[in-house]
């Protein structure tokens, strides 16, 4: 589609566009309205259920697990014991009425914004997307979601309660306060939770009309220069739709800042328990107000800084005033780069070209790049014998994931960091034509987590230089060995004999390992094992049944060859007999 030109063209874009947004808003609301009850009652019914049925148990084994662990000292597990009942009351509530919230949110949203996606300009069949899209879709993700909560209570909870209780090396030392900086930690804390609660939520609902106004300007600006998020979607109303839902993201940041404002002031007890110096605590109260000041100024293109003042909390951080006294030279070179900082982002937001070059890769095509590696790496492992349906049974059965579920997707990621660290790459080559780098890596704090070690292993793979017969043995030691000390690997065919070099790639594996047991605790992580199980049960049935097939035929053309000139061996009805064993439906045992 032509993007207008001139005013009268422009005009006449902007009053056809009018009613054809009005008709899919309407069709829309009526699609959120019949959806949104039955997502809600999936919601909160399976939530609130799970929610309430393992309160006890969960309020239970926190407080045992925090009394047991040896990785808080005596005077901060008392303060935690202390504490924890609150939160531990208060998650009923918080968690039921998250629920409801998200629940209305999901239910309301999804069908009206699907509605909008429907008429995209790679969408065919326009019309019967708009009444399908988004109705059974959204009630499929309320089963997900439900799903995912699940997992969360039932798997992650008590994962992150057994790391806690777990034993300790014996030179870690454990995480304690003194006893002498308690009273000044619990003063900062019981001064800075309602100073910055007040002060933070005035300023966010001070600055909130300049955000809502500020905002409006630039998607209308956007929507008639056919600008910004609007230039690639010129046949899709979803500006409309923005400008209409700008308020609601205007209430949700005002609600954000609240709630991060309570956390905040939580963190001057920390402050205080750091420099020792309750004066340090208090100055942080203060200073915190005016971070978030200059924050929401940048944020909305305000004046730079703020007029708040802006106390040292730390022994070793400068001040406003002694930040003034910096030469003008300094000044002014900061002043360009803060500005040429500025420009750039601006030609980002503004630049199609740069955004096609810099294609950003999102979470979850990182995450189905994962799975899909596990599932084609689990066929190959277990055509080689080294996965079996005695392994993916007993996953499906007892739950006892730990090959499937934390040594697979381990192998899957050292094989990637193999293939990375013998390319001139700078990031991780996820396929021939997919590299994954620090800047086209998904701008999430949980993705930078796992993605930062993983540059460090590559290039401790790197300097090691394996050869094609360590990174075949690799394979087999990976799923089937502890990989805990060098003596593991003895009886291995492990080419090296140098224990050092056995020791550094033991010490890999088990940093992967480690990494995917972090990851196993993000709720989606165990519904694709769950899956990728599937699919590896239905290949070993395949192929045990091919196995027998063909052992079958063969064994009978042995017989009937040995025995030449004696009847075969017959049923009544004249056809071979051949039994096998029946192998169980995996209906039944999910």
């Amino acid at each position: 589609m032509k993007v207008p030109a001139g005013f009268f063209e422009t005009l006449w874009s902007f009053v056809s566009f009018l009613p054809y947004f009005f008709l899919l808003f309407i069709l829309g609301l009526l699609k959120a309205v019949i959806i949104c009850p039955i997502v809600v009652g999936i919601i909160m019914i399976v939530n609130s259920a799970v929610i309430i049925g393992l309160w006890p148990a969960h309020f239970i084994w926190t407080l045992y697990c925090v009394l047991r662990t040896k990785r808080l000292g005596p005077v901060l597990k008392i303060v935690a014991l202390s504490v924890l009942p609150v939160p531990l009351i208060l998650w009923p509530i918080v968690g039921i009425v998250g629920s409801l919230l998200g629940g209305i949110g999901y239910g309301f949203f999804a069908p009206l914004i699907a509605t909008f996606e429907a008429v995209g300009v790679d969408v065919t069949d326009k019309c019967y997307h708009c009444f399908a899209d988004g109705c059974l879709s959204t009630i499929r993700g309320s089963y997900t979601a439900v799903q995912d909560f699940i997992d969360f209570c039932f798997h992650a909870y008590f994962s992150y309660m057994d790391e806690l209780s777990e034993k300790v090396p014996k030179d870690e030392k454990p995480i304690d306060i003194k006893l002498s900086k308690l009273p000044s930690c619990l003063l900062a804390t019981l001064v800075g939770v309602p100073v910055d609660v007040f002060l933070i939520t005035a300023l966010a609902l001070w600055k909130s009309p300049f955000m809502l106004f500020k905002g409006w300007k630039r998607l209308l600006e956007d929507l008639i220069g056919r600008e910004g998020p609007f230039l690639e979607t010129v046949c899709v109303p979803f500006a409309g739709l923005a400008i209409l839902l700008w308020p609601l993201a205007v209430v949700g940041a005002v609600v954000a800042a609240i709630i991060s404002s309570f956390f905040l002031g939580l963190y001057a007890g920390v402050i205080a328990h750091q420099e020792d110096s309750l004066q340090m605590g208090l100055a942080y109260i203060v200073s915190v107000v005016s971070l978030f000041d200059e924050y929401v100024n940048d944020l909305l293109y305000l004046r730079e800084g703020s007029c708040l003042p802006r106390p040292r909390y730390h022994r070793n951080m400068k001040t406003n005033q002694e930040k003034k006294k910096l030469g003008d030279d300094d000044n002014n070179d900061l002043r360009i780069k803060r500005e040429s900082s500025l420009n750039m982002k601006l030609v980002s937001e503004r630049s199609r070209t740069l955004r096609k070059a810099i294609q950003q890769y999102k979470p979850v095509q990182i995450w189905d790049w994962l799975f899909k590696s596990c599932e084609v790496n689990g066929r190959i492992l277990l055509r080689d014998g080294l996965i079996n349906i005695k392994d993916v049974e007993e996953c499906i059965k007892t739950g006892n994931c730990k090959k499937l579920g934390i040594k697979l997707p381990a192998w899957s990621i050292l094989q990637c960091l193999l293939i990375s660290a013998k390319s001139d790459s700078s990031g991780l080559v996820i396929s021939d034509d997919l590299e994954l780098t620090r800047i086209n890596s998904p701008r999430d704090k949980v993705f930078e987590w796992f993605i930062g070690p993983l540059l460090i292993i590559k290039e401790q793979i790197k300097k090691l230089q394996l050869d094609v017969n360590e990174e075949i043995s690799l394979r087999k030691l990976v799923m089937e060995h502890k990989n805990e000390k060098p003596d593991d690997w003895d009886n291995s065919d492990f080419p090296s004999s140098d224990n050092v070099r056995k020791a550094q790639l033991q010490a890999i594996i088990r940093r992967l390992q480690g990494i995917v047991a972090s990851m196993s605790r993000i709720p989606t992580f165990r519904r694709r094992i769950r899956n990728l199980v599937k699919i590896l049960y239905i290949e070993a049935i395949q192929a045990s049944a091919s196995s027998n097939h063909i052992g079958g035929i063969t064994q009978h053309i042995h017989n009937k060859n040995s025995s030449a000139g004696t009847k075969d061996v017959k049923d009544r009805d004249g056809t071979v007999n051949v039994s096998a064993e029946k192998k169980p439906d995996i209906g039944d045992m999910v």
